[in-house]
C-alpha cells in the first residue's frame, strides 16, 4: 500500500524534497510501485546489461609508480584518460579499513531520521558547507532521481569537525585528506603526459575545492523505470569515488579504441579495495579535449539499498579556467573559452543532468 501523498504530485514534492524525508523517507513508509515523478522516459531507463558490457579493464596498481614500472604505469593512466575517462586503482595508499569505516558512516547517517537528516537541508543547514538533499535539481527535472545525499565542503578541519554530521565527519574527512596526495600524483602525470609544466600552486588551485559527498540509493520496487543518477559528466578536474559491493556504476564509450563500441554503456563493476578515478570537465577543457570527463549514470536495485562515497575535486571558485596556453599553440585552435569557475560551477548546479550539455557552457562553437 502506497503513502496517501504519493498520488498528489505537490503533497510527494513536499514530503521528499521541501520537508527533507528523502526518497527514503518515501520508501520506508511503504512503496509497491514508482511514483510516477520518478519514472524516467524510455530513453533515459538503464537496461541492466550482461557480463560481457562491463567494463574488464584491470585496475591500475598505483603502488608501481615509484618503481622501475612508473612509465608504464603512467601511460595506462594516459590512456584511460584519453579513452574513457573512468579507470580503477588499487595500493592506492587509502587504508582498506577506513573504506570500510565509510561505507559504515554512511549508512549509519542515513539510518537516521528523517528530521536529523533534515536539519541540514538547504535554508536550515547550521552551515553553507554542508547540505542534505534529494536527486540533483528537483525544482528543473521532469522526473527525480532515485537517490539521497549529503554534501560536505571542506574549507578547513576546524570548520569541517564543527558542522560536518557527528556520524561521518570523522571519516569523511580522514577520506579526504588520505586520498589528496594520491589525487595531485595523478594530475600531476596527466598534466605532465601533456608535455607542459605548471607551478605547484596552479595544481593546488585546480584541486583547491574539495566536495566529499556521501549518497544512499534505497530499494526501488521498478529499477528498470529509474535512475539513481542521470547522465551526466563531473565538472571538477578529478573525481575519487568508493563504490560499494552492489554496482550500478555505467560509463559511456567517447572512443572506439581499446573500450568498446562508440556510444555504449559499460558498467564500471566494484573491486574490493579498489577506488574509482574519473576525469572532470575541468581535466577535458585545461587538456583542450585530448581527456575525456566520461558521461555516467547509476541504475536502482529491488534487492538491496546501495552507498557510494565521492570526493570531487574541483577548481577554487575563483580560479581562471581554459585550455593551457601551450596545448592551444601546438593544436592551432582553443576548444573552450576561458572563464572564471565559478561561473562554470553555478551554469552546472542550474541545470538536470543532461549528459555532458554542461560543457556547451565552455565550448567555442
Amino acid at each position: 500500500m502506497a503513502p496517501s501523498f504519493v498520488s498528489d504530485e505537490n503533497s510527494l514534492f513536499n514530503f521528499v524534497v521541501r520537508d527533507g524525508n528523502g526518497v527514503k523517507g518515501m520508501v520506508d513508509l511503504g512503496l509497491s510501485k514508482v511514483p510516477e515523478q520518478y519514472i524516467q522516459p524510455p530513453h533515459e531507463r538503464i537496461v541492466k546489461l550482461n557480463a560481457n558490457s562491463q567494463n574488464e579493464h584491470t585496475p591500475i596498481d598505483l603502488s608501481k609508480l615509484d618503481g622501475v614500472d612508473h612509465e608504464q604505469v603512467a601511460n595506462e593512466i594516459v590512456n584511460a584518460a584519453e579513452v574513457l575517462g573512468f579507470f580503477q586503482v588499487v595500493n592506492h595508499g587509502l587504508p582498506l579499513e577506513l573504506l570500510e569505516s565509510l561505507k559504515d558512516a554512511a549508512n549509519k547517517f542515513f539510518a537516521q531520521a528523517p528530521e536529523k537528516k533534515a536539519a541540514y537541508r538547504k535554508g536550515v543547514s547550521p552551515s553553507p558547507y554542508v547540505k542534505y538533499g534529494t536527486s540533483f535539481v528537483p525544482e528543473k527535472e521532469t522526473a527525480l532521481e532515485w537517490k539521497d545525499y549529503v554534501s560536505m565542503v571542506y574549507s578547513n578541519d576546524v570548520e569541517a569537525l564543527s558542522y560536518w554530521p557527528n556520524e561521518c565527519k570523522e571519516v569523511a574527512l580522514e577520506y579526504l585528506k588520505t586520498s589528496i596526495h594520491m589525487v595531485k600524483k595523478i594530475v600531476n602525470i596527466l598534466i605532465e603526459k601533456l608535455g607542459v609544466t605548471i607551478e605547484d600552486s596552479k595544481l593546488d588551485a585546480l584541486i583547491g575545492l574539495k566536495i566529499v559527498n556521501m549518497n544512499y540509493y534505497p530499494t526501488c520496487p521498478n529499477p528498470e523505470l529509474t535512475v539513481g543518477v542521470g547522465r551526466h559528466s563531473d565538472m571538477g578536474t578529478l573525481t575519487v569515488l568508493l563504490q560499494d559491493g552492489i554496482g550500478g556504476l555505467y560509463v559511456k564509450v567517447e572512443d572506439y579504441m581499446n573500450a568498446g563500441k562508440k556510444g555504449e554503456w559499460i558498467e564500471i563493476p566494484p573491486v574490493p579495495g579498489a577506488l574509482v578515478i574519473n576525469v572532470g570537465d575541468t581535466l577535458q577543457i585545461i587538456s583542450n579535449g585530448k581527456y575525456k570527463s566520461a558521461e555516467h549514470r547509476v541504475r536502482t536495485t529491488s534487492g538491496q539499498s546501495r552507498v557510494s562515497i565521492p570526493i570531487f575535486c574541483t577548481p577554487n571558485p575563483t580560479e581562471m579556467i581554459g585550455p593551457l596556453p601551450e596545448l592551444v599553440a601546438r593544436d592551432g585552435v582553443a576548444r573552450y573559452r576561458d572563464m572564471v569557475f565559478g561561473d562554470y560551477m553555478n551554469n552546472f548546479f542550474g541545470n538536470a543532468h543532461e549528459g555532458k550539455k554542461s560543457l556547451d557552457y565552455a565550448q567555442i562553437n
